[in-house]
């Protein structure tokens, strides 16, 4: 007796149906079965390896899907799959070229557009992705994951005030939905609100209470409040997820040394050239890197700068300890110090940035110094002053700053625009007029970029010199800071320079500072003579303004 004739299109139909019940694997075999009897069956492909990247089969998807596209490359709805195919495998420069196929096909294909979208954004093109979640939903006004992603892109742009509203309106088409609470607990942060933050991080915890991602948010936004204890369990929460976590653990240790505990904190230091987009720098240099593992007598060790020009100049006290170790001391730093640290006490040679270099035989970053000397509080370096200004340079400002009348004040009031926390740290110079009106006071603007009206402002106070665009490098900068009595500054290398240097400076802090200043107190280990005025709130310059009026009007009656 014959067996009964295999009816491919019968087949067909009980594959789809099982597909479409979610019965994958009955499914599967009877697509295996078609394909093998019809290797030419374009719908039983197509929808075969639809079924493989639903079983996360994505190699065996692509096989599936492109044999189909070889028989139709016509069809925009297996372009589409193939592009998801392409996503699932970080291909994503191919995902785009199969949705843009599948659009030049079929113009007002929805579910492309929406894929078009998210593709430009994995490929970090959020301007562009803007265009194709803004045709959806022209049509679609109500799509929940189209408003979430059009969310990020804006807020990949930094247009956070709008990516809220993207998020509002997408979590009122998807309540508690985990991924829109992450993006929008996410952008409050970025709007300083940080307790709101943290309350929709908490909410999406509550749904995926592994996500790494939302535990690192969340100890961030502690970590604005001052709460850094518990950002430090929140951190201890993405990493018990994964233990490399290098994001994670960077900012764990920057709770932990603004908690003053700088063991711990200077060793999970060390995963900071691993964290998201940053490049390791100390792969540049040759030889051994040194983390304190061995004595230095009689080796030549370099020591390199890594990030601003503030943390160069703090870690920079290190080098004289280990001259007096028996190491020959060479260093390299950004084109802006190397005149000011060119007679540093133990250095061999200085080296501006991208010149060559002499032998060496180890190298180590200069942030990692405190972590290879084992520093602990109460053995941070404070052979203060270490820097000096060059008396040369010195005679060179002297006619300009020294005849100034009354109190000499010299005043910073900005950072680089540029820096990820500049708008917490630096303060509008309008704000500061409260101090330019101090009377007996002679001001000698420091300031090296000014923004918007700063320059307007300060031609309307005739005991306002303004000298910022004159200053060469950092050498130029510390003669004004030793010709004047007082400097003053928000947390830029203007302090670290004047506190390297033993000169009085006042520094005016955000709430959240960095972790150099700890959280309470007017003085820190690292610059004893630096006296710290701390906003009571998140963003309250105007009390940190009376505070330093005050204390300027005492300085100005002072002998």
């Amino acid at each position: 007796m014959k067996p009964p004739r295999f009816d491919i299109d019968q087949a067909m139909q009980e594959a789809v149906g099982l597909h479409r019940a979610g019965r994958l694997r009955e499914a599967e075999k009877i697509y295996a079965r078609i394909v093998k009897a019809a290797p030419d069956y374009f719908d039983a492909l197509h929808l075969f390896g639809s079924l493989q990247a639903q079983n996360g089969h994505n190699g065996e998807a692509l096989r599936l899907i492109q044999a189909a596209l070889k028989i139709n490359p016509r069809s925009p709805e297996a372009l589409v799959n193939l592009s998801n195919v392409m996503h699932a495998l970080k291909r994503e420069e191919d995902a785009l070229a199969c949705l843009d196929k599948a659009l030049a096909i079929r113009p007002d294909d929805l579910l492309a557009l929406q894929n078009r979208g998210s593709a430009l954004l994995s490929l970090n093109r959020p301007q562009e992705a803007l265009a194709s979640f803004e045709q959806v939903l022209q049509r679609e006004p109500r799509n929940g994951d189209v408003l979430l992603n059009r969310g990020i892109a804006k807020a990949t742009l930094g247009r956070d005030a709008e990516a809220l509203a993207d998020f509002d309106a997408a979590l009122a088409q998807m309540p508690g939905h985990p991924n829109v609470l992450y993006n929008r607990g996410s952008a409050l942060s970025q709007v300083g609100r940080f307790a709101d933050a943290i309350a929709d991080l908490d909410r999406a915890l509550a749904v995926m209470p592994g996500h790494a991602r939302t535990w690192i948010n969340r100890g961030r936004a502690l970590q604005q409040l001052n709460r850094h204890a518990e950002a430090v369990a929140s951190f201890d929460k993405a990493i018990a997820a994964n233990k490399n976590d290098a994001d994670a653990l960077t900012n764990k240790a920057l709770s932990l040394l603004t908690l003053g505990e700088l063991r711990d904190g200077f060793t999970d230091y060390e995963w900071r050239w691993k964290r998201s987009g940053m490049t390791d720098g100390r792969r540049g240099y040759r030889g051994a890197l040194w983390l304190g593992e061995f004595p230095l007598g009689g080796k030549i060790i370099l020591l390199h700068a890594e990030q601003g020009l503030g943390d160069t100049i703090q870690f920079a006290r290190y080098a004289g300890l280990l001259a007096q170790g028996g190491a020959k001391v060479v260093m390299e730093v950004q084109p802006e110090l190397k005149s000011m640290l060119s007679d540093l006490a133990g250095v061999t040679s200085c080296h501006a940035r991208g010149e060559p270099l002499p032998p060496y035989d180890v190298h180590c970053p200069l942030g990692s110094l405190p972590l290879a000397l084992k520093t602990e509080t109460a053995t941070i370096p404070a052979a203060i002053p270490y820097l000096h200004a060059h008396a040369a340079i010195v005679a060179k400002w002297r006619d300009r700053v020294a005849p100034l009348p009354g109190k000499r004040v010299a005043l910073a009031w900005a950072g680089q625009a540029s820096h990820a926390n500049d708008r917490n740290r630096s303060v509008a110079l309008k704000l500061l007029e409260p101090l330019l009106a101090s009377a007996g006071i002679s001001f000698v603007s420091i300031q090296r970029d000014l923004r918007g009206d700063d320059e307007t402002l300060l031609a309307q106070y005739p005991n306002v010199t303004h000298v910022g665009g004159q200053l060469a490098d950092m050498a130029d900068t510390a003669a004004v800071i030793d010709l004047v009595d007082l400097t003053i500054a928000v947390d830029t290398s203007v302090v670290h320079l004047a506190g390297a240097m033993a000169r009085p400076a006042w520094v005016m802090l955000p709430y959240a500072p960095d972790w150099r200043w700890g959280l309470s107190g007017e003085h820190s280990p690292w610059y004893p003579d630096v006296r710290l005025f701390r906003q009571p709130a998140p963003g309250d310059w105007p009390s940190v303004v009376a505070q330093l009026r005050d204390a300027l009007d005492v300085f100005a009656r002072s002998s």
